[in-house]
């Protein structure tokens, strides 16, 4: 309880001082994928992290860590992009399959306009054994909006024009171009038919352990999870079923 209360009181100045929240988070996180893997001399791949907050927690943590970011605005945002950074898109990542010990996205997958396609590149460039590590802000949660909370709730084209209105500039994250909404059951039951991994964890990231009994209420959990957290492992091809999985399916409706 008291490391959700710390990480909620730096979240609630997070728009004027990033710097304390994102390191926290960061600490964070690498510890919780640190649970189920061994990380120094490991190879990582942070997807989508910005200035680079998530990969200065692994290199502490004796980790090898790639950082891949399609913004450079993003890349630049504490000053010079993070040493060995590459450009690059999370539904199309520049690297062989089986290239990471773990996979790990922060964050991301609520800014992406095809989430199915980027778990889908989370698995493959994720050896066999490996971890995978993916957070999202769900799109019911208080925050599903970002900027733009909690008017999302009225819809995502009213949520855009009341912000304009009210800062006469448009949002960062705009709907349908830089936001999109990503929910609670659809990508438990997508990672879930994936015969490519099995779920080591799925709980809200940012309470206590006991509150992952929120997971388990349809419609409820769209609201109160807030940000979902799914680690999974990497199944050696030996264990993985050949049969279509349900993100192969999704993905071939594309």
């Amino acid at each position: 309880m008291h490391r959700t209360i710390r990480l909620f009181r730096l979240f609630l100045a997070e728009q004027s001082q990033p710097e304390p929240f994102y390191r926290e988070l960061a600490a964070d996180s690498i510890s919780q994928v640190a649970e189920y893997l061994s990380l120094p001399g490991r190879t990582v791949l942070d997807i989508g992290g910005g200035p680079g907050y998530f990969t200065a927690a692994f290199l502490a943590r004796g980790a090898r860590c790639i950082l891949v970011e399609p913004d450079p605005a993003e890349l630049s945002a504490r000053g010079a992009a993070p040493v060995g950074a590459v450009r690059g898109d999370g539904m199309r990542l520049p690297f062989s399959d089986g290239a990471v010990d773990v996979c790990f996205s922060s964050n991301v997958l609520e800014h992406v306009s095809d989430p199915a396609r980027m778990v889908a590149e989370m698995i493959r460039v994720t050896r066999p054994g490996g971890i995978i590590y993916l957070a999202f802000t769900n799109w019911y949660s208080p925050w599903g909006g970002h900027e733009m909370a909690p008017w999302h709730y009225l819809g995502a084209g009213f949520a855009e024009r009341r912000y304009l209105r009210a800062r006469h500039k448009p949002p960062k994250n705009r709907p349908g171009t830089a936001l999109f909404p990503v929910h609670v059951g659809p990508t438990l039951r997508l990672v879930r038919g994936s015969h490519d991994v099995s779920v080591l964890a799925a709980r809200p990231r940012y309470y206590p352990r006991w509150c992952r009994a929120v997971l388990l209420v349809p419609g409820f959990r769209e609201v109160a999870a807030w940000n979902l957290l799914i680690i999974l492992r990497r199944l050696p091809r030996g264990e993985a079923a050949a049969r279509p999985t349900a993100l192969n399916a999704a993905l071939g409706s594309r």
